[in-house]
């Protein structure tokens, strides 16, 4: 594996800077909540800057090499190195937990979910952030298996403490699947390390040495990975703690889960399953295909099913998802790409979707949807972009969810030679109805909510230009306990602020998916051929 040892301070700073934040946050009382605020904001600003410094650094050239490489001794004893690097497949999704976190700490400047204090709120947010980014850079199993779990105590708390009635439940199911899933993965990268002479936990030895692994051992191995990388995809059918988690957990908790906490299951089978297991790849891929498309159908049939906003959204997550990994399943440089694409542009699109509704849940009180309607009247800005975020969602051609969808149907009518070809091309065809049927569950939920007129019980004033002005909600204090005033108004500054970038990306990489493509493709073609070459 070739490497490149340019800056490489960056990518530690980059990772870690949040904490400097926390620290701060730590010797502030918590009754200072703007000041909090503005410290989570400057904090993230700050590293999204060396992010983008990181951007401007990066050979793209060079893409297939590993850049800002460090590789010092960390824990000798189990023969584990701070490793780190960065390339071409890890950099699009390592850039997006920056901007995303940014984005949603302006977004809290006017939306801080009521219940707990702010201050342990923003804390969690940071340190969420440093698992993220951590988790994309790593170039070493455990290393990398301590920043996929640090990932899970912030997340379990935002869920738990910040989150909607049934809290509780939604937290404790995300915390126990995710841990069962967990444990079976750090026994597959124990078993690898032990199989491969255990001489170091870095990537870089155990893809040359996994790959001489004897088959079966690989298959087994390989399982172990598959339930730890599947269940935070969430690929079917270890996806029912995704819904509960999406519905309860608070705005900011939503968009992070959807934008970039499911990327890192489908990047640990890209960057370590299935390099460092080829063969024991080419046995699963059949399985990986059938369950995403599976997920697909199942994903788009629960969509159709649901009577809450947030719900039918993360159902489907659970069908885009279900996208990316049939493009992987495919073993084949044109699905891998598509799957790593697919994984930016659901961040970007669906963390736009929660966005919105929870929007909608902070002006009417609540998201069920028989109850909104409207929306274009009432508030016509907020209508179109959730007219535009539900058209990307759906993969509509000139926006970015078409390049994630798009080619990994193509590529599943030409899979890796080793595959089955009936099989996949029969996959295709039930993943290309699967479009189908996310057409008709976005258009459903948008001609629900955005069309026709408000309904009687938040129509109770003018409010055809999206103007400011309270009501009561007086239908809804039977059922939803929202027996106070509520203000409805378009679209705020704050708002246009956090949603603007994700607007913007989504059309960009919709027009000129080249962008990413160019980066990524290098580094998917070397990863393809080493799996290729480990494939008899």
């Amino acid at each position: 594996m070739e490497v490149l040892t340019n800056d490489n301070w960056i990518l530690t700073v980059g990772t870690f800077l949040p904490l400097v934040g926390v620290l701060v946050m730590l010797f502030i009382p918590a009754v200072e909540e703007t000041l909090h605020k503005q410290i989570a904001i400057v904090t993230s600003g700050a590293t999204l800057a060396v992010g983008i410094w990181t951007l401007v650094l990066f050979d793209y050239d060079q893409s297939e090499k590993l850049q800002f490489w460090v590789d010092e001794e960390w824990i000798s004893v189990i023969r584990s190195g701070y490793t780190i690097g960065l390339d071409g497949i890890s950099l699009p999704l390592y850039i997006l937990s920056m901007a995303v976190t940014f984005l949603v700490a302006i977004y809290t400047w006017d939306n801080m979910p009521d219940a707990g204090n702010p201050k342990s709120f923003l804390m969690l947010m940071m340190v969420l952030q440093v698992g993220m980014a951590g988790s994309f850079i790593a170039q070493d199993l455990i290393l990398f298996f301590v920043f996929f779990e640090v990932v899970l105590l912030p997340m379990y708390f935002m869920i738990g403490v910040w989150g909607g009635e049934q809290r509780q439940y939604a937290s404790l199911k995300f915390f126990l699947y995710t841990m069962f899933g967990s444990a079976l993965m750090l026994v597959a990268f124990l078993a690898l390390f032990f199989q491969t002479d255990a001489v170091s936990f870095g990537f870089a030895h155990l893809m040359d040495a996994g790959a001489l692994i004897d088959r079966d051992t690989q298959i087994w191995i390989f399982a172990g990975m598959f339930v730890g990388f599947a269940v935070k995809v969430p690929m079917f059918p270890f996806h029912t703690w995704l819904p509960d988690a999406h519905t309860q957990a608070p705005t900011q908790g939503s968009v992070i889960l959807a934008a970039i906490l499911l990327k890192l299951g489908t990047y640990g089978f890209v960057r370590i399953a299935i390099p460092m297991l080829p063969q024991g790849a080419e046995a699963w891929a059949p399985v990986i295909g059938v369950l995403a498309v599976i997920g697909i159908i199942y994903g788009a049939l629960g969509c159709l099913a649901q009577t809450d906003m947030k719900r039918l959204i993360a159902f489907s997550s659970v069908a885009h998802m279900g996208f990316v990994m049939l493009g992987i399943s495919t073993l084949t440089s044109l699905g891998i790409n598509a799957a790593l694409f697919g994984m930016v542009a659901h961040g970007l699109i669906t963390g736009m979707l929660f966005f919105v509704a929870g929007s909608i849940k902070h002006r009417y009180h609540t998201l069920e949807i028989k109850r909104l309607s409207g929306l274009l009247i009432q508030m016509p800005k907020m209508g179109w972009i959730l007219g535009f975020a539900a058209m990307a969602s759906l993969g509509l051609p000139g926006l970015a969810g078409f390049w994630g969808e798009f080619p990994a149907i193509l590529a599943a009518w030409n899979p890796h030679p080793a595959l089955n070809q009936d099989l996949f091309r029969t996959l295709t065809v039930i993943a290309a109805l699967g479009t189908v049927l996310a057409a008709g569950y976005l258009l459903w939920l948008y001609q629900r909510t955005a069309f026709g007129t408000p309904s009687d019980e938040f129509s109770g004033h003018d409010s055809g230009h999206g103007g400011h002005a309270a009501h009561s909600l007086s239908a809804a204090a039977n059922h939803d306990h929202d027996d106070h005033e509520s203000d409805i108004h378009d679209v705020n500054t704050i708002e246009w602020i956090a949603w603007t970038p994700f607007l913007i990306a989504i059309l960009v990489l919709g027009v000129y998916p080249q962008l990413m493509f160019e980066v990524m493709d290098p580094a998917v073609t070397q990863l393809v051929e080493r799996v290729g070459a480990g494939i008899p």
